[in-house]
């Protein structure tokens, strides 16, 4: 009798009993049914226990824990306590406030079922107020591999790698996790160095996560421009530029954009911080502060010219 792979789903919770009983019955409507499901409350004031209680009672496959003191608080140390916890052979993150497709979890398995490929990337798409449920079955699509040499366009968020688009095999989570100082951008900085230490993926091109738009979630935070929020964006930077010079993967075009970033967190000195990471020369030190001293007169000019090129 074949043995079926287990898929470990960890949800971080906070405060999100208005939608996560939602969330929680798109995971029991999936076509794959080897999985367990590790709820880390991270410490809430609301009734979410209480709503969650009968599925809780009802199907063993879901744990619920209380993040402890060995994990800072937030969601990265709410994830870190979850994959301390999980015993599956595949690991994705499912957020309390979005849905998944009834096909997330067994495509992604039989992606995951080729020998080599350790990660299955798909697509996420978005909503806001009431989800309509009109899902496409289909098991056709196109798909391509990703490894280090895409991680330009990861790292540009041209190819995105949203926390709830990807599952992975366990073994990519040996020996790292999220960083725990980090409130905004966790897992774009630990996705990178995953994919950066030369792990290979494959990237399927269909629709498999819906994320829901609401105001009180991270990334509404961060586009509010909200402090919090922002100075951890600067960090991340900050720790995926140096993972990228010591993999010797930093290329100029890399450096260039994330330098010319800086220009929006003049108040947390990311353009000091991103130089003294990088131990340049002096004759290089002096290019990149030229560099960054005529950047805004340079897209000032740019801008003109892409408008009268329309």
């Amino acid at each position: 009798m074949e043995v079926m792979p287990k898929v470990s789903i960890v949800m971080a919770t906070y405060n999100r009993s208005e939608f996560i009983l939602e969330s929680i019955q798109s995971i029991l409507a999936q076509t794959y049914q080897e999985w367990e499901c590790i709820i880390i409350d991270d410490g809430g004031t609301d009734n979410t226990r209480e709503i969650l209680s009968p599925v809780l009672n009802q199907d063993f496959r879901f744990k619920y824990f209380i993040r402890t003191p060995n994990y800072k608080k937030g969601l990265p140390g709410s994830r870190n306590y979850g994959l301390d916890l999980v015993k599956g052979d595949y690991i994705i993150f499912f957020d309390d406030d979005d849905i998944a497709h009834p096909q997330n979890l067994e495509l992604c398995v039989f992606e995951l079922s080729k020998k080599d490929v350790s990660f299955c990337r798909y697509i996420r798409d978005v909503f806001s107020g009431d989800f309509i449920y009109n899902y496409d079955y289909s098991k056709l699509y196109t798909s391509f591999y990703i490894d280090h040499n895409n991680i330009e366009s990861i790292l540009k968020n041209e190819l995105l790698f949203n926390s709830c688009a990807v599952m992975w095999k366990k073994k990519c989570f040996e020996n790292r996790r999220f960083e725990e100082d980090l409130m905004y951008a966790e897992e774009w900085e630990l996705y990178s160095r995953i994919i950066s230490s030369g792990t290979k993926g494959i990237s399927i091109n269909k629709s498999l996560f819906y994320g829901r738009k609401h105001p009180n979630s991270n990334t509404g935070e961060f586009f509010r421009n909200d402090p919090i929020r922002r100075s951890s964006n600067a960090y991340a930077i900050c720790l995926v530029i140096s993972n990228l010079k010591k993999r010797k993967l930093l290329s100029y075009t890399i450096l260039r954009y994330f330098i010319q970033v800086a220009l929006g967190y003049k108040e947390y000195k990311l353009f000091e911080r991103i130089i003294n990471i990088l131990d340049l020369t002096k004759i290089e030190e002096l290019k990149w502060r030229l560099f960054y001293a005529h950047l805004p007169l340079r897209l000032y000019f740019y801008g003109i010219w892409k408008k009268v090129k329309k």
